[in-house]
């Protein structure tokens, strides 16, 4: 009789890119599991290679890569590593991006533009994946543009747990930087006890092309404890200017919550002038140590990826992470 013994069980595997390695390694030790070994380099011209150091056949294939500067080559980089694991006869491809690049393109404001965040989800289903998995989508509706399962996941019971465990909730104000995300704000509100929102009214100047001017405070904030929220952070012009115009309505204290901290080009200085007590971000980008500042409180992503990695491959319901709160 034969020794050999087939087996119908699903393999657990861990891919990482070279864009925030750091993150998968958190993961896979949530997990129990290494990340499978992986060869990556780049060519004379710039083109990628990757190739897989051991078997991925029948495997449950997660790649984890976070869209971190230089986006586009992450995003390449990813895109390589799912069409390496389709052609390797993995079972199944889960395209982790916990944050995902060009998600403000999500529709056309004027003719002749892209809807850019459509082409990422068309990009990665040509490549091979079957499965998307991110964090705090810039808005809900990029779910639709893939033509798979989404697992949209909320880093919202994190910031706030770590928010209410800081602060007097009876002094507490939820703040929008914008009407845009003011559901957001009633979201925060409602884990944080029913606490009231407030929102910034955002006007133009009609010689100013395309920059907003912040204008009145919209909502009760006078001597109160403020938490200004927002999915991302990138040059922080408007979280800023969002900060000043608290303190000028009378604000006690002003905290800034966001999941996402691109933090591209003046945004640590404004962040450092801004008269906010604290800025609290996730750490689904990678965050260098000469962009981290005193101010600055990074709260881990791990947990909850590995979590949703793990309901995803025991066929588990992802949604009851989140207690109906997705």
């Amino acid at each position: 009789m034969s020794e050999l013994r087939l087996s119908s069980e699903k393999r657990l595997r861990i891919f990482s890119g070279r864009g925030y390695p750091e993150l998968a390694e958190q993961v896979a030790e949530e997990l129990g599991i290494p990340v499978t070994p992986t060869s990556a380099y780049d060519f004379a011209n710039g083109e990628i290679f990757v190739r897989f150091e051991e078997s991925v056949r029948g495997s449950d294939a997660f790649v984890i890569q976070s869209h971190a500067a230089p986006v586009n080559k992450q995003i390449m980089e990813q895109l390589i590593m799912v069409d390496a694991l389709k052609r390797a006869s993995a079972k199944r491809i889960t395209v982790v991006a916990p944050f995902y690049g060009y998600a403000r393109q999500d529709k056309k404001h004027r003719g002749r533009e892209p809807i850019s965040a459509r082409l990422m989800a068309d990009l990665f289903k040509t490549a091979g994946a079957d499965r998307l998995m991110v964090v705090d989508l810039h808005t809900s509706q990029i779910q639709g543009f893939f033509d798979g399962p989404v697992d949209h996941l909320f880093a919202l019971p994190i910031l706030t747990n770590y928010v209410g465990s800081k602060v007097d909730r009876n002094e507490l104000t939820i703040v929008s930087p914008d009407s845009g995300r003011v559901r957001v704000a009633e979201r925060w509100s409602d884990l944080l006890g029913g606490c009231p929102i407030a929102f910034i009214h955002k006007t133009r100047d009609p010689r100013i092309p395309n920059e907003s001017v912040t204008g009145r405070v919209v909502g009760e904030v006078k001597g109160r404890t403020c938490v200004v929220i927002d999915d991302m952070i990138d040059t922080a012009g408007t979280i800023s200017k969002a900060v000043d115009a608290l303190m000028e309505a009378g604000a006690k204290s002003v905290i800034i919550a966001a999941t996402h901290a691109v933090l591209s080009g003046p945004a640590i200085e404004r962040l450092k002038a801004c008269k906010a007590t604290e800025v609290v971000v996730t750490d689904t980008l990678p965050i260098a140590e000469d962009k981290r500042w005193d101010g600055l409180t990074v709260l881990s992503i791990a947990p909850l990826l590995a979590r949703a990695i793990r309901e995803v491959f025991e066929d588990g319901s992802v949604t009851s992470l989140f207690d109906g709160h997705s």
